[in-house]
């Protein structure tokens, strides 16, 4: 994990957006630093990544560390906000066809299928839990210490190997000072945003911590009645609202509804002794994603506009099907416990164990056509429990001066049952309907050990190690609406398919500290995404001979870190990435028994190569400047024949190649009356690969995003007024496109972007 030290005023850190703005901001800035006539130092940054305390600039790993502070004056919400402007990480809130769930890549590598048959390329920390399946990772930021964000392979430290990279959120802890806040917001959409924590002592050495929060907001794209907007249509389309007062909307989706709640305890009745309980529950109820459709080949009239939708979440009773009335709402219910206890054996030998259990629920509806049509449709109902459990115990030690180490041993077990609806039209003349009720049952265990070795007071060796086995099985349960056994799945009925395996990584690192001010290192690291199951057979030759090995994947990187002056922070990663077995769906399953396909595959090789850049500068007291760009490329190497949905010319991964942020602003003294500070943030994305599902390569285009923000504090620093703006240029924008079914309905929808906002914040701290 990661800490920031911050000693005075708050501290703002992301990196590098480009040459040209930089040389821009020295020229205003040296103005500025002229004026004033005095040059600040930027406070240090301390880590502990690799189980010691370090300074961000001696360790050698890729990291981006966000303060609780940072986030607030960024307006970042969730971890979406805050991994958008972090190099070369990309986060997408999941469409609606994948419920509450949250779709990532660092690196270019990662995942975005929710089904539990799959596992996550990033890994996802809580308090160092681990969270293992997508569903329900879109968290809000709630009284954190931090977010961080680990770039590259990781596992050979601590907890489940993550192929991509990890990030963690670290809570503020009960330090027994017995203070805490109260924040409220009010913004567009009748947004409003309650949140707060408190911090108390119970007795000597038993220490509280309580925070909460609940946020509503309105949607911004409505979902449309298309008989009652469109009266008299050529399809013969009734209408389902009544049209009193021309009112034909359903609702807006990409609405907000959000509410959790948070219990610390922390028992430290010696300096040997720390023991940390939490326990949270959260609660989500909300619209459905911001869905449009962009593509509609079949039947042109089923385009609604850019912020509208013909999705109606119905289809009508036929001679051969039921009809079916599906919620257009995304709900998720979960709670989780856990137990952080840390001991020292000695001066040198630590010990810590983390053990926790997670359950949740989730459901929503789908309209997986996005229409009103009813001469073609898809459309499905689910709901997905799951239960988790994960014990990790370190050792953390010295064998003498300048050598630590760390060993230990992660255990996970989860069990999680799929319980779908399922209502597909599409195909002419058939008309498919069935009901899944799946278990799927996953454990992991894993050893690993890391050796940190000072050859010299400028030479560092790190070496690390990783043995990792998994299983899973998934059991599948086709149905007629009836009970029955499916009419046309029927041979899944029962079936269970089984993937078991298990995999070695390392990893090696070499740094050397050149100057005081200037560290460099050079690293090769392996990790592995883990295998698993068909999850979309369509016959039991598909489920059977579908499961898939691992990905694996082999990182050289080489960077430094170097403060070239008392008030410049520059850090910088290039690195090469050997990836293979990469686990492929296709489209043709004449290998598989024939039919409709849903298989996955170990189908290709590739190579990944990039760049990264961070800056931090601040120039006079008062002001920040921070910035960061990446540049990411991929190339296919081998793709199997069978996935004949890819081309080997085309981009290997989704993730932009290029990404740039840029953030400034300057705190001014108002004496008595306070102080007042302006911010702004710009981010830009390049166009996104997504894909051949309209046949040809296809692009979400780029944008840029600004994000303005103005606060004023007193002069007790514990009152503050903010307002602030997202999306300042009102930027139109995509964040995922679902063309699966383009084949079949001629239908292709893209996720929006949140338009323009506004809100107002007013925070009390005591």
């Amino acid at each position: 994990m990661t800490s920031i030290k911050l000693n005075g005023r708050k501290h703002y850190r992301a990196g590098m957006v480009s040459l040209a703005a930089l040389m821009a901001l020295g020229s205003a800035t040296s103005a500025v630093a002229q004026e004033e006539n005095e040059v600040m130092t930027l406070e240090e940054i301390v880590v502990t990544a690799q189980f010691r305390e370090q300074n961000l600039q001696e360790t050698p790993l890729a990291i981006t560390a966000v303060s609780g502070e940072m986030m607030e004056a960024r307006s970042q919400v969730n971890i979406v906000d805050v991994a958008v402007q972090a190099p070369s990480v990309y986060f997408i809130q999941a469409g609606a066809a994948f419920g509450p769930s949250l779709g990532g890549e660092i690196r270019g590598v990662g995942q975005f299928d929710f089904n539990p048959a799959y596992e996550p390329g990033v890994g996802i920390y809580v308090d160092d839990v681990y969270y293992p399946i997508l569903t329900g990772s879109v968290m809000d930021l709630l009284d954190l210490e931090r977010v961080e964000i680990l770039r590259g392979p990781q596992g050979t430290l601590t907890g489940r190997n993550s192929i991509g990279g990890a990030v963690k959120l670290v809570s503020r802890r009960p330090t027994g000072e017995s203070q805490g806040y109260v924040s409220a917001s009010y913004g567009s959409r009748d947004l409003i945003d309650i949140r707060g924590s408190a911090d108390f002592t119970l007795s000597e050495g038993l220490y509280a911590r309580v925070s909460g929060v609940h946020k509503e907001q309105k949607g911004w794209v409505d979902r449309v009645d298309y008989g009652c907007a469109n009266p008299g249509n050529p399809e013969g389309i009734a209408a389902l609202l009544a049209s009193g007062g021309g009112r034909c909307n359903f609702d807006s989706l990409g609405g907000e509804g959000y509410s959790a709640l948070r219990g610390m305890v922390n028992y430290a009745p010696d300096d040997k002794l720390n023991i940390l309980i939490t326990a949270d529950v959260t609660n989500v109820d909300r619209t459905a994603a911001a869905d449009v459709v962009t593509v509609s080949d079949f039947n042109p009239n089923m385009i609604c506009g850019p912020t509208c939708t013909y999705a109606n979440y119905y289809l009508p009773a036929t001679e051969t099907s039921a009809a079916n009335i599906l919620d257009p709402r995304s709900r998720f219910k979960g709670w989780g416990v856990s137990a952080n206890i840390d001991y020292a054996i000695s001066d040198t030998l630590q010990l810590q164990s983390i053990t926790a259990y997670r359950e949740f629920n989730a459901k929503w509806g789908t309209d997986d056509d996005s229409t009103a049509d009813p001469a073609f449709g898809a459309g499905g109902w689910n709901d997905m429990s799951h239960d988790f459990f994960s014990q990790e115990i370190r050792l953390n030690g010295q064998v003498s001066e300048g050598i630590d180490f760390t060993v230990g041993a992660f255990y996970s077990d989860q069990l999680t049952t799929y319980y779908t609806i399922q209502d597909i039209r599409y195909i002419p003349g058939f008309a498919l309907q069935f009901q899944g009720n799946d278990p799927v049952n996953a454990d992991s265990f894993a050893v690993f050990g890391t050796v940190i070795a000072s050859v010299t007071d400028d030479l560092t060796i790190t070496a690390g190690v990783r043995y990792t086995e998994e299983s899973k099985d998934y059991t599948f349960v086709r149905k007629n609406y009836d009970g029955t056994v499916s009419f046309a799945l029927g041979s899944l009925d029962g079936v269970t398919a089984e993937y078991s395996g298990d995999q070695v990584d390392y990893r090696v690192t070499v740094d050397y500290k050149f100057t005081d001010t200037f560290m460099g290192y050079a690293t090769i690291s392996t990790g592995f995404k883990g295998g698993g199951v068909t999850a979309r057979p369509f016959n039991a030759t598909q489920a059977l001979e579908g499961s898939f090995d691992p990905e694996t994947l082999t990182n050289y990187e080489l960077g430094f870190k170097a403060e070239p002056m008392e008030n410049v922070r520059l850090n910088m990663a290039v690195f090469y990435n050997d990836y293979t077995d990469l686990q492929i769906p296709i489209s043709d399953c004449t290998a598989y028994g024939g039919g409709p396909c849903g298989v996955v595959l170990n189908g290709g090789d590739a190579e990944f190569w990039g760049v990264e850049a961070e800056l931090e500068a601040q120039p006079v007291d008062g002001l920040s400047i921070n910035a960061s760009v990446s540049y990411i490329d991929t190339k296919w190497n081998r793709v199997d024949e069978r996935a004949t949905s890819i081309n080997i010319e085309d981009r290997v991964s989704s993730t932009p190649s290029w990404q740039a942020s840029f953030g400034i602003q300057y705190e001014a003294d108002l004496g008595d009356n306070g102080s007042i500070t302006p911010r702004f943030d710009v981010t830009y994305i390049d166009k996104r690969f997504v894909g051949r599902g309209l046949g040809d390569p296809a692009f979400l285009p780029s944008y840029t995003l600004g994000n303005a923000r103005l606060t004023w504090r007193n002069a007790d620093q514990d009152l503050a007024v903010s307002l602030a703006v997202t999306n300042l240029f009102d930027e139109y924008y995509k964040t995922s496109q679902f063309s699966a079914l383009y084949g079949f309905t001629g239908v292709s929808y893209d996720t929006l972007g949140k338009p323009r906002e506004w809100m107002l914040n007013v925070k009390k701290d005591f």
